[in-house]
């Protein structure tokens, strides 16, 4: 009963994070200039850092941390639902999230940047932290434990 309630909010939460990542946040297509991108691993981070002084608060969190935060819950869930290992799962997101970078590009709802690509990731492995040392694998490690016990 448990997992197709997880998965069901799991999906409901995909939708509402390409919601995000095509129309929220006041994106709107950019149909002047060219294609805004960035293939260099870490530029976009290093700005940040460099320049946190220069950008508002909230800019620095939504692109840093927010990248970060917004995918823990997919690191969390995707495992109890599918018992995926981390390299699988990674395996997985990482071309997930290569195909919707590049759809913003294509359909310029925003930028292909490759640093969106690895604060993402990072907050699935964050997740998946956080279901392999607790969290629900820890309830069916306890739950296993008991049935065990019984017999």
């Amino acid at each position: 009963m448990m997992k197709p309630l997880v998965a069901l909010i799991t999906l409901l939460y995909t939708i509402l994070l390409i919601y995000w990542m095509f129309i929220g946040f006041g994106r709107s297509q950019h149909l002047s200039g060219g294609y805004h991108y960035n293939l260099v691993p870490l530029k976009t981070i290093k700005m940040y850092m460099e320049y946190a002084d220069k950008f508002n608060v909230r800019n620095w969190l939504v692109n840093v941390v927010g990248n970060v935060a917004v995918f823990v819950p997919f690191g969390i869930t995707l495992p109890y639902i599918f018992r995926c290992r981390l390299l699988s799962m990674l395996m997985i997101t990482v071309m997930g999230l290569v195909i919707l970078e590049s759809l913003q590009l294509t359909l310029r709802r925003g930028t292909f940047d490759v640093d969106d690509v690895l604060l993402n990731t990072l907050g699935v492995m964050v997740g998946f932290f956080i279901y392999r040392f607790g969290g629900l694998n820890g309830q069916r490690r306890r739950k296993r434990n008991v049935q065990s016990d019984s017999f």
